[in-house]
């Protein structure tokens, strides 16, 4: 559609998108999940209270997909920006990305506010949330790429109560720690 409305065929057209800009434009295909041209079978999924989000594939498949982004995704797309169709309402779409997962898990120390709880918190400006294109980086230890997306919006993450993130800008503190499940 794109390269028919810029009178170029698709191989021209994705051509001078990959060379266009600082070379680094990516190209996706949002496939998966579309049925009948529409998402509504994605919101009949998340709408069911049995079913359980945001959980990514660790990284499994680091060039092709960065589920980093699935949680900002959900929370812009789906509790605010959906056009063709239902939205879903924002606490909705947090308890299934927090309290939730925490349950399914067994990690009662977390997933709501409450006294007592680790207090892993973000405060989002909702209205300025928003995910930015994402881009290849090559820096793993044996300098092999993986995706990232970053977005913005975030006013301030704090891990077990301490300022991780503040303004969408990394404070350098490193509080978490890794859950090991047996």
């Amino acid at each position: 559609m794109l390269a028919a409305a810029a009178g170029v065929g698709q191989e021209e057209y994705l051509y001078d998108h990959y060379t266009g800009g600082d070379g680094t434009n990516v190209c996706a295909s949002f496939m998966l999940n579309y049925a009948e041209g529409n998402y509504d079978p994605v919101h009949d999924m998340l709408a069911h209270p049995a079913s359980i989000s945001g959980l990514g594939d660790g990284g499994a498949h680091m060039r092709m997909a960065c589920d980093g982004a699935l949680p900002t995704f959900q929370l812009a797309f789906w509790a605010r920006d959906r056009k063709r169709g239902p939205t879903l309402p924002l606490e909705h779409i947090v308890a299934k990305l927090t309290g939730n997962n925490a349950a399914l898990y067994g990690l009662d120390d977390r997933g709501t506010l409450a006294v007592g709880k680790r207090a892993d918190i973000n405060v989002i400006d909702h209205s300025a949330l928003r995910l930015h294109l994402p881009r290849m980086t090559f820096d793993l230890p044996s300098g092999a790429g993986r995706l990232l997306q970053k977005s913005s919006g975030y006013l301030a993450t704090l891990v077990a109560g301490e300022a991780t993130r503040m303004n969408d800008a990394d404070t350098g503190a490193r509080p978490g720690r890794l859950v090991r499940f047996h």
